[in-house]
């Protein structure tokens, strides 16, 4: 029975290499009469010239339409392993860690999202004072690099960049915690370049509940409802990365402008509790907003969500770098060698996102925040790596056109969009002066 399944493979493989060889022009005779050996060379070099060529797309269509990333931790990176010295860590040269401008180049990345992160397990006034550390830290990175970076606050910043052969820098802020339940704050936020918030981080707030902590509202509370519509005002995008699907839905209920997912996966691939559900992305038409694919391992493996379900718990209590690396190495020394999550799982994710909430609604957003090891998508290993992944959607049959959508389009449409019903709402409305007391009844963060 063995000898017969060896025996069977080897006639299929000899069978898809004679396909092969006559797709090259050769006879069926001069086929069949060729040594195993030499069909194996030649198959594979036409595998290769295969991928050369989709590779090759991949890199035209980026030329065009280059890389917009929803999300990047290079800033909390500096202040973690560099204490926020940002002349001490050169990124005009090859880095130590995933993020450097020549990979950056290499990738084809037009407009990257820098996350000015802060974790919500710090204290309220802690995590503001941290956060404008954070925004200066990504200023100063921005302002280091003149020839590369430009800093950009509109989408015809973006196209000017662009023009002018720099990566467009935005500043994206991850976690509503650090408002500390005010909407000054918030515009205060607004004013020093920040475009994007992510209503919570992995903790839930005073006025939304996260995807990863206590349900503490089951969804929105009033005062976090005035917090989407203060953004809509502003022109600042709301990001429902890391918030639960009641908190999804909630604000998809009431938002006036498109909505976006700086980094997440879809639920119905990996049921991991940071992705989207299919509910949700079926609402995406209606809204206009965009789901930027992420590439962190146990979001877009089930196998590594499986894997890492022990660890989260532990990581959430985490305040520092350091400590998230100390808690990963000692799960993983108890636990073994977690399974490796590839571009293609990444590649899945995209064309699910696609298919459920339609071509229009699906983007990039990387996470690159200096891992390494297994902490890392095999084949998605740094930010010069863009292009195998849509030379990947180039194998899987996409159009220019749609690659171009994923790539840059669809998130220049939904911040174009934004900023139209700002200005819109601007004329008819003041910035909101509600507090979280007026509306709530509870009492304001310390």
């Amino acid at each position: 029975m063995a000898a017969y399944g060896r025996k069977q493979a080897t006639h299929n493989q000899s069978t898809l290499y004679v396909s092969i060889v006559t797709s090259l022009q050769f006879s069926n005779e001069q086929a069949y009469t060729m040594k195993p050996a030499t069909l194996i060379l030649l198959t594979l070099s036409c595998t290769a010239a295969l991928a050369d060529d989709a590779l090759d797309r991949a890199r035209s269509v980026l030329e065009n339409a280059p890389v917009v990333d929803g999300h990047n931790d290079l800033p909390w990176v500096i202040r973690e392993k560099f204490g926020g010295d940002v002349e001490n860590y050169d990124i005009s040269a090859y880095a130590q860690f995933d993020t450097d401008i020549p990979r950056m180049r290499e990738g084809r990345v037009g407009t990257q999202f820098w996350s000015v992160y802060v974790p919500s397990s710090m204290s309220s006034l802690d995590a503001m004072r941290v956060q404008l550390e954070q925004i200066n830290i990504a200023h100063r990175i921005i302002e280091r690099y003149p020839d590369d970076l430009m800093l950009a606050l509109t989408v015809d910043d973006i196209d000017e960049a662009m023009q002018e052969g720099k990566i467009a820098s935005l500043l994206g802020m991850e976690g509503g915690h650090t408002i500390v339940n005010s909407l000054g704050a918030l515009r205060s936020y607004y004013e020093l370049g920040v475009r994007y918030m992510t209503l919570t981080h992995f903790h839930s707030t005073d006025w939304a509940d996260s995807a990863t902590g206590e349900v503490l509202h089951e969804g929105l509370t009033a005062f976090g409802r005035e917090v989407v519509r203060e953004m809509n005002r502003l022109g600042m995008l709301v990001d429902l990365s890391h918030v639960s699907p009641n908190t999804m839905n909630d604000v998809l209920d009431i938002a006036e402008a498109p909505v976006i997912f700086s980094h997440s996966s879809a639920r119905a691939l990996t049921d991991h509790a940071r992705n989207v559900p299919d509910s949700v992305l079926r609402r995406m038409p209606e809204n206009g907003g965009v789901v930027m694919v992420t590439f962190v391992p146990p979001y877009v493996s089930e196998e590594r969500r499986l894997y890492e379900d022990g660890m989260i718990p532990l990581l959430m209590q985490t305040t520092s770098d350091a400590e998230w690396e100390e808690v990963s190495a000692r799960y993983r020394e108890e636990n073994g060698i977690p399974p490796v999550a590839t571009l293609s799982h990444v590649a899945d994710h995209i064309e699910h996102v696609a298919q459920v909430a339609g071509i229009d609604h699906v983007g990039i957003g990387s996470d690159f925040y200096g891992a390494t090891g297994d902490d890392l998508i095999e084949g998605l290993e740094d930010v010069s790596r863009f292009p195998d992944l849509i030379a990947e959607l180039v194998r899987r049959g996409w159009s220019d056109e749609d690659l171009a959508k994923l790539s840059r389009g669809n998130l220049l449409r939904v911040f174009r969009v934004a900023e139209a019903v700002s200005a819109e709402l601007r004329q008819r409305r003041n910035p909101s002066l509600k507090t979280i007391e007026e509306l709530d009844g509870i009492n304001s963060a310390n």
